[in-house]
């Protein structure tokens, strides 16, 4: 029996294919309805919003870096400069697969390992979006012409000039100009984001880094219109950038090349001090570096030869070294003793070649060993007796000798605007206590006398003590700038002068020094032999390792570095002092036979003409002065 043929519902179909018409049509108006809703929303509720991201996706403000000031000698002569650079730079919004643009430049320009994992290192620092940072500097001709070439393959890549610190004179004025480095992760969250919008580096040490402010300048900006692939169609508005400031330094390139020159090979420092002003005339820390090698991000391999050094070119032996003054700071312990009355010029003590406190077996040698028997000060500053200043620094105790020598500066920063320096070491019974946590014993303050024990100072800080000597106790703080801008800096925290209740015992320290090196009896005689001028000076030798009870020094038996430092200090012309001169030898042993003939060389190089004559300005009656008598 055949299936029933079914009936076909016309009716039924029609309704199914209205509703699902209606349907349609529900879901099409409610789809239109949402698109018109949303066109509203974004056109009329959201216009200024969107308006202003549409024109910050078209309209990019960039940052034109200011040009860095210019650094001068006191003569004009160029120390730091900003020569034109070609540089790669990256924006990494543009570069799309930043890794891949990173490898490619590296397979394009052959680059070392090491700089793969630089670039990587400087791209993870915070900036500004859009803003390009440079990878590298200084681009050889081959370099830009490789990168042109490849340039389909290196989205975000530019060549872009751009201005580079360069030290012209390389490695003379490393440790007081300074240089410049990248700006680091840590110093980026610290400066000005707007100021250094652009700006790729920041001064580290010396100048550079004291005067940043002043010599940065202010940023300018740049409108620019882009199209979708960020390049740069129209500039639409600028502000031009201001300059940073020029300085003007105190430093003499001639007298620098002279000190240097004295010094020779020998690691060691120079200062060299105008007392009138506080100038400071050069400054040599020796063995230096090449600045220019920092200013763009220097080599690991050449840093880590830098830093592993064991004669230390980064240490900035001038204002950062730390060393027993020895003898040179005797002139400043034979004020402290005529002005608190403990002493007189002619008071004498009996040197036997040693010194001994009442009840104690240990006896403090003289360097003399034979002795000078009865001395007065004149003698003892003359001869450099030891004894003659252990009594004297043992009758003016601890507590006045550390007033008297912070006066001079001893223990404290003294300079204006050197950021690296050192406040050095006077020390004192609460010194001791809180460090130690000992009491001072009585013949610590004997070695103190002679500059040994924990006193520390820098050459400047014994540049400056000597200065006051010369100064008759007017302080004028040291200071390189000359002029920042056109205009003289200023000393917004002076020190106080030291003033001493008979004014003629400045006199009589001179007359003692200049005795050190005229007078034939004199420690450092020999060093102002020939002089068209008259030297006040003192010499000092100043242990490094310390030499047992009963032992005498012996240099064969001792090892290079463990020698003796020699140090010396002087002035002249002595009757109206020009230049004071600050001289410190690394294991250099003798004072008065190794840094005082450097004295004498700066000292020639500067009040000496070309052909060899003294300068009428300088000339005074070359005759044995009085004792002043006091």
């Amino acid at each position: 029996m055949s299936d029933p043929i079914h009936i076909k519902d016309h009716e039924n179909e029609k309704r199914l294919v209205n509703k699902r018409l209606l349907a349609c049509g529900i879901l099409v108006l409610a789809l239109a309805g949402s698109l018109v809703a949303r066109l509203y929303f974004l056109q009329v509720t959201e216009f200024s919003y969107n308006s202003t991201v549409s024109e910050n996706n078209r309209v990019h403000v960039l940052p034109i870096p200011p040009e860095r000031g210019i650094i001068f000698d006191r003569n004009g002569q160029v120390l730091a400069d900003n020569q034109p650079s070609f540089n790669m730079t990256l924006t990494r919004e543009r570069a799309g697969d930043v890794g891949q643009v990173l490898d490619t430049v590296m397979s394009v320009l052959n680059l070392p390992e090491e700089d793969r994992t630089m670039f990587t290192k400087i791209l993870k620092q915070s900036r500004h979006p859009f803003e390009p940072v440079t990878l590298l500097y200084e681009l050889t001709e081959q370099q830009i012409a490789l990168l042109a070439v490849n340039e389909f393959k290196l989205p975000g890549v530019e060549v872009e000039p751009q201005f580079v610190r360069h030290y012209p004179l390389g490695d003379h004025f490393a440790h007081s100009v300074g240089y410049v480095g990248r700006i680091n992760e840590k110093e980026s969250k610290q400066l000005d984001p707007v100021e250094y919008r652009g700006t790729q580096s920041i001064g580290k040490t010396g100048i550079e880094r004291f005067y940043e402010d002043e010599l940065h300048g202010h940023v300018g900006y740049e409108e620019v219109e882009t199209n979708a692939q960020g390049r740069v169609m129209r500039v639409l508005k600028h502000t031009d950038p201001i300059p940073g400031k020029n300085i003007v330094l105190s430093l003499d390139i001639n007298l620098q090349e002279a000190a240097e020159k004295a010094l020779g090979d020998r690691r060691g420092a120079v200062i060299a001090i105008d007392p009138k002003t506080g100038e400071v005339l050069a400054m040599v820390s020796k063995p230096s570096f090449d600045p220019n090698l920092f200013v763009t991000g220097i080599r690991a391999k050449d840093y880590s030869a830098l830093r592993d050094s064991l004669d230390r070119p980064l240490f900035n032996r001038a204002l950062r070294g730390l060393y027993a003054p020895g003898s040179t700071i005797k002139p400043e312990v034979a004020i402290a003793g005529l002005d608190s009355g403990v002493i007189s010029p002619s008071t004498r003590v009996f040197d036997p070649g040693y010194f001994q406190l009442p009840n104690v077996e240990h006896k403090y040698r003289n360097w003399n060993h034979s002795g000078d028997g009865w001395v007065d000060l004149n003698a003892a500053i003359m001869r450099s007796n030891d004894t003659y200043f252990y009594d004297l620094a043992n009758k003016l105790g601890i507590d006045r000798l550390h007033d008297y020598l912070n006066k001079f500066g001893v223990g404290q920063k003294v300079s204006l605007d050197m950021f690296e320096e050192s406040p050095g070491l006077m020390p004192s019974r609460e010194w001791k206590r809180m460090t130690r946590r000992q009491a001072w014993f009585p013949g610590e303050t004997v070695i103190l006398g002679i500059g040994q024990g924990y006193m520390q100072v820098t050459p400047l800080q014994l540049a400056q003590a000597t200065t006051l000597i010369a100064n008759k106790g007017v302080w004028n703080r040291p200071h390189l700038a000359r002029s920042i801008g056109q205009v003289a800096p200023v000393d917004e925290h002076p020190i106080p002068n030291i003033v001493l209740r008979d004014p003629r015992q400045w006199e009589q320290v001179n007359y003692a020094m200049q005795l050190v090196m005229h007078d034939p009896r004199g420690i450092a005689r020999a060093a102002a032999v020939g002089a068209q001028y008259r030297i006040a000076g003192k010499s000092g030798t100043a242990q490094v390792v310390a030499i047992k009870q009963g032992e005498r020094y012996d240099r064969l038996k001792t090892s290079e570095r463990n020698r003796d430092n020699a140090l010396f200090v002087g002035f002249a012309p002595a009757e109206d002092p020009q230049i004071v001169i600050s001289v410190m030898i690394e294991n250099g042993e003798a004072g008065g036979r190794v840094a005082g003939p450097v004295v004498r060389e700066i000292l020639d190089a500067w009040l000496l003409d070309k052909d060899g004559k003294l300068k009428p300005e300088y000339a005074h009656p070359l005759k044995p002065h009085e004792d002043p008598k006091v």
